[in-house]
């Protein structure tokens, strides 16, 4: 058997995995003792097939989040580098109306700057005057993170092939023109109720969230997926994320770009698995 029909079965038999992971909303073994060791390429071809799979069902893509930009995120999962997912239309929740925590398996919170583009991002080398020139607005945001991964036992293998690690987002209500948030320095707050959960800078997303969309831009051009007018980009965590529990709620601030809030409702089991 040649090594590209090798790699294509390995593909196939993570795509499966994590699929039946979904499908019957039970965690799995991790996906790298499947995949051929350091392949990014081929943990981002069981990406593609997962995504395609869920558009087949009638998911829409409505844009692109960055992963692993905070090293206080990438300490947290034991990565030490970025990655990239897509976002789907079903991923995408109302500020206003409480989540059911039942639709996801281990979730986890983490608050983020918001790229709306008014224009393609599809040039050889977007720059980060690109990624300014392209941005339509921004607002806050919160990424509720999941794995379908056991235990959150993930390498970057793990969290590529699994969407990056992809749950559900919300965007804040506020849409501010780019220049209104200091890329370098804006203070971002997230609370619970009274208590600070999470906190840290702009510069904390790669030095500028910025800097983390023109990375995706090249990166998801050269996987052959260019950013497009209109869609949403979630550019990394400004601090670290945080357990998601029945009955909790969230309010993210970040200086310049508003709040974004989410609250959930559902239950889990014994184990801290949704149900």
């Amino acid at each position: 058997m040649s090594a590209a029909a090798t790699s294509e079965d390995a593909v196939m038999r993570a795509v499966g995995r994590l699929e039946k992971a979904r499908q019957q909303h039970t965690p799995c073994a991790p996906v790298r003792d499947i995949l051929p060791a350091g392949d990014l390429a081929a943990a981002y071809s069981v990406q593609a097939r997962v995504i395609a799979n869920q558009r087949a069902a009638g998911a829409r893509v409505v844009g692109h989040k960055i992963g692993l930009t905070n090293p206080k995120v990438q300490a947290q999962l034991g990565v030490d580098q970025p990655d990239f997912g897509v976002l789907l239309s079903d991923m995408r929740c109302p500020e206003d109306d409480p989540i059911d925590i039942t639709r996801l398996l281990q979730p986890r919170i983490e608050a983020e700057l918001a790229f709306v583009l008014s224009r393609d991002l599809d040039m050889p080398a977007v720059t980060e005057a690109d990624v300014a020139d392209a941005t339509a607005y921004v607002t806050a945001a919160l990424e509720i993170v999941d794995s379908r991964i056991s235990g959150w036992d993930i390498s970057i293998i793990d969290t590529i092939a699994d969407n990056a690690s992809s749950g559900l987002f919300v965007l804040g209500g506020r849409q501010v023109p780019l220049d209104a948030v200091d890329m370098s320095g804006a203070q971002m707050t997230m609370r619970s109720g009274d208590r600070v959960v999470s906190s840290g800078t702009t510069a904390e997303c790669l030095g500028s969230p910025l800097t983390a969309v023109a990375w995706l831009a090249n990166t998801t051009r050269d996987f052959g997926a260019a950013l497009r007018a209109g869609d949403i980009v979630l550019s990394g965590a400004l601090g670290p994320m945080v357990p998601v529990t029945p009955g909790s709620a969230f309010t993210a601030t970040v200086t310049g770009a508003g709040t974004a809030s989410a609250s959930f409702t559902g239950s889990t089991n014994s184990a801290g698995i949704t149900i």
